[in-house]
Parts: structure tokens; sequence; C-alpha cells
């Protein structure tokens, strides 16, 4: 039995050698994540499959969250992919907040270092409900969309907050929907596996798991 499996790996060195490398490359340069809820709506829609650069922020050791060089710190309105001990799963959520901000939010409105943040109306976008809201938040001169529901949650009052060293403070886009900071606390550094800004491909899971063409390498 020894002598078969080793003359399957001789013969086929070359397919292991390829699965091996894939792996590492996956676990420690680049990855894609299914995304199977809604709590980044209206940016990421269920069922993206997103890119995942994993060495945007260190060099890890492979398989695990060992990280041998450190080469950025997430920033203020960057997608984050972490592994949260609290919620016991993988999550994406936006970077709002980091070491050493004082964050509170009223009715869905943010206040960042005791200034209010600027909100612009904007129209729906595609696969929305009428009865929501979605608008652009502007974060420190980055605008990106949220969404809210017609009756706030209980979600949409916290703080002031302040983030402490090594931690973040991220929420989701679909601000009413997002069991994120406000639930799970802050984010620590080492949980953070990867920033992502766009996408590879989605599927339709309310039309029969058909591509949507229109979201192929969208970026966000």
């Amino acid at each position: 039995m020894f002598k078969g499996i080793t003359k399957l790996l001789k013969d086929n060195r070359s397919f292991f050698l390829f699965i091996s490398l894939m792996l590492v490359f996956r676990s420690a340069v680049a990855d894609w994540n299914t995304v199977p809820s809604g709590s980044m709506l209206p940016t990421i829609v269920e069922g993206d499959r997103i890119l995942v650069n994993k060495m945007a922020y260190d060099l890890r050791v492979p398989f695990t969250h060992i990280a041998l060089v450190k080469l950025a710190d997430p920033a203020r309105g960057d997608i984050v992919v972490f592994d949260s001990k609290k919620a016991d799963k993988k999550l994406i959520k936006r970077v709002i907040a980091v070491p050493g901000d004082t964050v509170m939010m009223r009715d869905n409105r943010l206040y960042l270092n005791g200034e209010p943040l600027g909100y612009a109306s904007q129209a729906l976008s595609p696969y929305a409900p009428a009865d929501v809201t979605e608008m652009q938040e502007n974060l420190l001169g980055m605008a990106h969309s949220i969404r809210l529901n017609p009756v706030p949650s209980r979600l949409a009052n916290f703080g002031p907050v302040t983030v402490p060293d090594a931690h973040y403070l991220a929420l989701g886009d679909n601000r009413d929907n997002s069991a994120d900071s406000r639930v799970i606390g802050f984010v620590p550094r080492d949980e953070i596996v990867g920033r992502s800004s766009s996408v590879v491909f989605s599927l339709d899971y309310d039309d029969h798991y058909l591509p949507r063409p229109e979201r192929l390498m969208r970026e966000f």
C-alpha cells in the first residue's frame, strides 16, 4: 500500500505541486469569497464573489494568522474581510474608524471625532426594494452608498465610543441589517485577513443562480 501511494505521488507530482501552490496562494496572497447575506447592500449583493487581497496589510504564514511582515494598516473606507471570533465566522464590513477615533451614531447618521459625516440622497440601485432609502455617505472625502430601512432598527444609535489600539470599528453598508461592530464590538487587527475592492462574478440566487453579467469584475 505504501509503495502504491509513493508511486501515485511520483506519477502525479506536477499535479500535486500545482494544488499545493494554489492552496498557498489562496491562503496568503489572494482569494475569492462568496457573499451569502445582504449586510453590505447596496455595495455588495448576495451572490457576489469578491476578490480578496490577502497581502493588502500583511505578509502572513500560509494557513495561519501569523504576520511575517506588516505592509500597511486598514484605512477608513476599506472593505475588509476578517475571521471574527465573536461571530464565529468570516465577515465582510467597511472600516469606519481607526484606532484613536471617537465615533457615535444618531438616527443612522455618523459623527467622527465630533464632526458629522456628509449625506446626500441618491437613486435606488438595482435589486433594491421600493421601500428602502439609499444615500451617499461621505467618509472624510470617500463617498460610498448606504441603505436604510423605512423604520430605523435598534442599531441606529450608539456611542460615543473611542476605538482602542490595534482595533477597528467596522459597519455594514446596509445599516439597519448588519451584525457589525455595533453587535460584535471592535474588530481586532489580527483578525483582518484582507481587503476587497471588486467583484469577480455574481450569481443571482433569486433567478436560478444565473450569472449577473453587469457585476462581472465590477469595482466598488
